[in-house]
């Protein structure tokens, strides 16, 4: 059976990745996936597979911040064109 610590880490998880679901594409379903997902581990008892649950829910947490922030970064690099001599590559 799952502590009372685990059931607040997934909602704290859980309340997360619905706030960084706000700026994905809609026609991705952010928001229905993280439901779907959610909604599959509900049953789960054994603590193990719940750790692994969470684990790949911060998995899926840290990927998407990484995204926002490559797409931050592009968007400002292109906003910012480089003054250098040198040509990238």
């Amino acid at each position: 059976m799952a502590s009372k610590a685990t059931r607040l880490r997934a909602l704290a998880l859980y309340k997360e990745l619905h706030r960084l679901g706000r700026d994905y594409e809609p026609s991705y379903d952010f928001h229905g996936k993280l439901r779907r997902l959610f909604e599959k581990n509900r049953n789960l008892t054994d603590d193990e597979e719940i750790e692994k649950a969470l684990r790949l829910g911060e998995y899926i947490k840290n990927e998407t911040l990484a995204l926002y922030s490559l797409r931050k970064y592009r968007y400002l690099k292109r906003m910012y064109p480089s003054n250098s001599t040198t040509s990238d590559t």
